[in-house]
């Protein structure tokens, strides 16, 4: 069940730097105050998802992992 204000970034199935491009899409359009939860099977999406997170200035919340899938949850602040 997805959490309201919260948009779902699915990259599973893909390699880096996809993930961190559809994030970076995601947050064209995301209004500030919406996490945003990208779903990775990479695992350089563990050390790429959150290092352009940090570089935009937004805050990871978590990071988990579930078998191979990456979960990670991002505030976008204003």
């Amino acid at each position: 069940m997805e959490q309201p204000n919260v948009i779902l970034v699915d990259a599973r199935g893909h390699r880096c730097p996809v993930p961190t491009l559809r994030l970076r899409r995601a947050l064209e359009t995301a209004p500030p105050g919406v996490s945003l939860r990208v779903l990775a099977d990479d695992p350089m999406a563990r050390i790429d998802v959150p290092h352009l997170a940090s570089q935009l200035g937004l805050t990871v919340a978590s990071v988990e992992q579930d078998g191979e899938t990456i979960d990670i949850l991002i505030y976008n602040t204003p």
